[in-house]
């Protein structure tokens, strides 16, 4: 049964000019050592770096809390299996906020251009 839908969308040139204005600061922030290093593996970071940030306020939309009190930036990490399909890693609060809702998996799907970065997530219930 599906209990949540969060969709975002973003603009790649707004991720890039918070991480020109911000740097590394704005990285720590919104993403985990992980997630930072993998979009630093690529030539230009920008998209796969807005794509997460997309990745986690569809997370956050399909929870129904939005990125606050409940769930933080921190409590959630995208990962990528071998074929590279992304998942989902919660931590802490977020981890916390699955269990106290009766659990299930979040699935995700990010696609991004040179311009924009968007994502899907859908939580079911088992």
């Amino acid at each position: 049964m599906i209990r949540g839908v969060g969709v975002d969308i973003v603009e790649v040139v707004r991720i890039r000019r918070a991480v020109e204005r911000f740097g590394d600061r704005f990285l720590q922030r919104i993403l985990r050592p992980a997630e930072i290093a993998y979009c630093r593996s690529f030539p230009d970071p920008a998209p796969h770096l807005a794509a997460r940030f997309a990745a986690k306020e569809a997370v956050s939309k399909a929870f129904g809390t939005g990125i606050g009190a409940a769930l933080g930036w921190q409590d959630l990490e995208v990962a990528h299996r071998p074929g590279g399909q992304p998942y989902l890693i919660l931590h802490e609060g977020g981890r916390e906020l699955l269990a106290s809702r009766g659990g299930g998996d979040v699935h995700l799907s990010l696609s991004h251009t040179l311009t924009y970065a968007a994502a899907a997530a859908v939580w079911d219930v088992p």
